[in-house]
């Protein structure tokens, strides 16, 4: 872990940037991959699973006894976890329904907005090192909160071509029925382009890999809408000199966990705090099975410390993290200044893992720094807004001569002669 002391502002660029992968490749790799898929469906989906994920399918779908199978497997204590976590995620996502109202803009002029579900939703849930159950509850629940027709999930299987039996019960749970065994690439263009198993969305959601992102914005440029250009995870903690060390480090280890190549900073004010917790970090490390992918995460972890407060939440605004926590004692205080991040903890109770899976919020959310311009997935994610206005005669008096006026100083006389003709009938 790197220990970084009082940098000067102009160093924050340095400090703020992400593990960097030399993507020129990926991309040409993923877009080859996008081609086939596009050109023949199926059977490329097919061909990529067994040299992706080392499966030979003889079909996509996963099956109904499949799913009967699930529930035999994963054990009640589970069960009722992934229930509670539904129970608090929908609740928290019921609660952001638009009410839309009617607005009298002019006399005889009328317009307000609809809330409209997108019809065709496609949700990617990751396998791979760590298969993510908690995202199904996550991107299902307020796709079926918002009332979409059609909820498409993908995932990857195991080399015995099985699905994680807790990804398909957490998917029964939130209510989606239409299941499919892909992984990776493979799955963001078959649910982009439609194949003869797996229908074409209208949005795709969900985490991934680099390899996953880029096919996510590939596919964004013609053909799908996506949430947003989320790829490996991260979290930035303040922490000061009465911080535990304990739960910092608990908190920074809990986000190495996820892959090599996420990102863990923290910033304190406490120099002491610093050299517990890279300590504590040590000893947590050695006890956790995935401590090999933790480790390699650490080595591009910084642990940074400020004069201030106000000079840690500047640069943590800076940063724009994905999960923030606020393990400082002045926590209330630095909440009100957070510009930039995607979910915020507050208070040293608050761990990230409690929004990764149960108190309700969402955790797919933007990383790499686009927490600058994007939010995380919310109800609103699975709706548009359609805009209706509504003339009489009186509108038309009301706004009729400035839409004339501005139409010819625009030379758009076409838009002109609409307004103008109405003008005339009312004489």
């Amino acid at each position: 872990m790197n220990i970084i002391l009082y940098p000067k502002q102009e160093e924050w660029g340095e400090i703020v940037k992400r593990p960097h992968l030399d993507v020129s490749q990926l991309t040409a790799t993923v877009q080859g991959v996008l081609n086939d898929i596009k050109a023949n469906g199926d059977e490329a989906v097919i061909r990529y699973e067994e040299k992706f994920d080392h499966v030979k399918l003889s079909s996509l779908a996963v099956t109904p006894e499949e799913m009967e199978e699930a529930n035999t497997l994963v054990p009640d204590e589970l069960k009722d976890a992934l229930r509670l976590a539904h129970q608090n995620i929908a609740k928290f996502h019921e609660a952001q329904k638009f009410e839309g109202k009617k607005i009298e803009t002019a006399p005889g002029v009328t317009c307000w907005q609809k809330s409209v579900p997108i019809q065709k939703v496609g949700l990617y849930i990751p396998g791979g090192t760590a298969p993510l159950f908690s995202t199904v509850l996550m991107l299902a629940t307020p796709a079926k909160i918002a009332g979409c027709e059609e909820i498409i999930l993908c995932t990857p299987p195991n080399k015995e071509g099985k699905v994680n039996p807790a990804i398909l019960v957490a998917a029964q749970i939130a209510g989606v029925g239409k299941i499919f065994k892909a992984g990776g690439v493979q799955a963001i263009g078959a649910m982009a382009y439609g194949t003869a198993a797996i229908p074409k969305v209208y949005k795709i959601f969900g985490p991934g890999n680099q390899y996953v992102m880029a096919a996510k914005q590939q596919v964004s440029l013609h053909d799908v809408a996506i949430d947003m250009p989320a790829g490996p995870s991260e979290v930035c903690v303040i922490a000061d000199a009465k911080s535990n060390p304990v739960f910092v480090a608990a908190d920074l280890l809990s986000q190495a966990e996820h892959g090599v190549d996420s990102q863990v900073i923290l910033i304190s004010t406490s120099k002491k705090m610093l050299e517990e917790v890279k300590g504590e970090v040590e000893r947590q490390l050695e006890k956790l099975p995935r401590k090999e992918i933790a480790r390699q995460t650490l080595e591009n972890s910084k642990l940074v410390l400020v004069h201030d407060s106000q000079e840690a939440i500047d640069l943590s605004n800076a940063y724009a993290p994905e999960h923030l926590i606020l393990a400082s004692e002045d926590y209330r205080q630095l909440a009100d200044q957070v510009i930039n991040a995607g979910s915020v903890f507050l208070g040293k109770y608050a761990c990230e893992s409690a929004g990764d899976y149960a108190s309700g919020t969402n955790h797919t959310l933007p990383t790499h720094g686009y927490a600058l311009a994007y939010n995380g997935v919310n109800l609103d994610s699975y709706n548009r807004k359609v805009t209706f206005q509504y003339l009489n005669e009186e509108g038309i008096r009301s706004i009729g001569k400035a839409v004339e006026v501005m139409a010819a100083h625009e030379q758009l006389d076409a838009h002109k002669n609409a307004m103008t003709v109405r003008i005339e009938s009312l004489k």
